[in-house]
């Protein structure tokens, strides 16, 4: 027996003494030849020749049809793999492509691949808040355009309550891929870029109290139609809210344009290796792996849902409880109620303080971002993020709450602090480690012409048998920071000094 594509085969041995002139042999098989061995894969063809060679003909096997596939270990680990190394390269082609600091230093983009119906079904490992909420964004552009997209378009969109984004500066571009006239997958890329416009340089105004002051809201718009990239109309958007008393449009509008198209190119990127993917497997059998990672994720969150219940002790529906509190006191309260019974959980945030006038608002895009990151960490198994991990989980966030705002509600500071209390939150409900810092550690300057954005790194929290860690980008944000030789020669700036302060964490349980 040979393992080929699609699992083991029966595989004859032949000996190439035994064979005669004109006889024809059927893959699969393998013919044994004192220095070597022949191997003649299914679907293709071998031929003894007059002189004793053998001519083998090139074929392909039929392609199961969608009902006819079965689920595979191996082919599960390699279509992963596979999927991942998609996003992987979007991923590459966008830095590369890219010229602004915060893309193409800093590495503030993420990269991924979903199903038809918008669901996650990879990633690469870039910006665990991006990826978490893209599934929602891809599910959005779906309900509002979804019939009237064709080859060649492309959406773009960055609006955090009404689109499933995260802030605005993180535009999300969209492809729809399509294989034998319907769409089969499609690719997104989620760039943060260092300005779009608002009341301040960078578009993270620490005081902002309305969505409008933090830049331009793009709820859905084709940034290429029909192949046609829509210059003017993108510009239109991001220097819209240069028209509203106290805000300025876009203040780097060259390097912006010059991003987002290098995300259209990453997305073209996506689909090239989509299609080559389904040029080599069929498309019923890619679709259908597509679907059984999902379901193993969804599986492997069941299992350690009811494992962690019952290592609590919790009954057959069982509940804990978690909150903390954000500077200004708004209460973030977590409970997780898990049915062992089907390995299905309740995560709900009533009892959370309610929306604020000011920026820590986070949309729900945002929690679930949290929720899914957490689950996927406290899986021990290696499975790649998807949506299959949310499948067995209810997320609930009241409206009006600081996790589901009003539509003009400010949110700048949400997803780059309160994602991060989230995280906490989450962890302590499950006993997991102590907090992170709670925050991205957010450094944002500049003047008419330019804006500068920095997540500082700061300190993860120790585990039961662990330290913790100083000086690393933690839980929702997974960037670089800029070197000090990028960021003097890019910005009129000199670095005087950037160092760790020794101790700031506390010297916990293992000094």
């Amino acid at each position: 027996r040979v393992y080929f594509e699609g699992g083991f085969r029966e595989t004859p041995v032949v000996l190439a003494e035994d064979l005669q002139a004109g006889q024809k042999l059927e893959g699969p098989a393998m013919i044994i030849q004192p220095i070597s061995t022949v191997l003649i894969e299914p679907g293709c063809t071998c031929v003894v020749t007059e002189e004793g060679d053998l001519k083998v003909e090139i074929g392909k096997e039929e392609v199961p049809q969608d009902g006819e596939v079965k689920l595979d270990p191996v082919m599960l680990g390699i279509f992963s793999h596979r999927f991942m190394g998609i996003a992987e390269q979007m991923g590459r082609t966008l830095q590369r492509t890219s010229i602004s600091v915060n893309i193409k230093e800093r590495l503030d983009f993420s990269c991924a691949l979903f199903s038809p119906d918008g669901g996650l079904v990879a990633n690469a490992p870039h910006v665990p808040v991006h990826l978490g909420s893209m599934s929602d964004t891809v599910k959005k552009q779906i309900e509002f355009c979804g019939k009237d997209l064709k080859e060649g378009d492309v959406l773009v969109t960055n609006h955090p309550q009404l689109a499933g984004g995260s802030h605005l500066p993180d535009i999300t571009v969209i492809t729809p891929v399509f294989n034998a006239g319907r769409i089969v997958f499609f690719v997104a890329s989620r760039g943060h870029h260092s300005d779009v416009g608002g009341i301040a340089p960078g578009s993270m105004p620490p005081t902002s109290r309305t969505l409008v002051q933090e830049g331009a809201a793009i709820v859905s718009f084709k940034i290429v139609k029909a192949g046609s990239f829509q210059e003017d109309g993108v510009r239109e958007l991001l220097m819209a809210p240069g028209k509203i008393p106290g805000c300025a449009g876009c203040r780097n509008i060259r390097d912006t344009m010059s991003d987002l198209r290098a995300q259209v190119a990453a997305n073209n990127t996506g689909i090239r290796l989509v299609g080559e993917l389904i040029a080599e497997y069929g498309n019923p059998m890619v679709s259908k792996y597509m679907l059984f990672i999902q379901d193993t994720a969804a599986r492997c969150v069941r299992s350690m849902l009811i494992e962690f219940a019952k290592k609590k002790g919790l009954p057959e529906v069982g509940t804990v409880v978690a909150e903390d509190f954000m500077d200004d006191g708004s209460k973030i309260h977590l409970a997780v109620t898990i049915d062992q019974r089907d390995g299905s959980a309740v995560f709900d945030f009533s009892g959370t303080g309610q929306e604020v006038y000011g920026n820590f608002n986070a949309p729900p895009s945002v929690v679930k971002s949290a929720v899914i990151y957490c689950l996927r960490c406290f899986v021990g198994e290696d499975i790649p993020l998807n949506q299959g991990c949310l499948e067995p989980v209810t997320v609930i966030t009241p409206e009006g709450t600081l996790l589901n705002p009003s539509a003009e509600a400010a949110v700048v500071g949400g997803n780059v602090l309160t994602s991060q209390r989230l995280v906490d939150v989450v962890l302590l409900a499950f006993e997991c480690c102590a907090a992170s810092q709670g925050c991205m550690n957010n450094l944002t300057f500049g003047d008419e012409t330019f804006g500068y954005y920095e997540t500082i790194a700061g300190g993860a929290g120790a585990g039961p048998t662990w330290d913790g860690r100083g000086g690393v980008h933690t839980h929702m944000t997974n960037t670089r920071i800029t070197d000090p030789e990028i960021l003097e020669r890019r910005y009129p700036v000199h670095l005087r000094r950037f160092s760790l302060r020794p101790g700031s964490g506390g010297a916990g349980a293992h000094p």
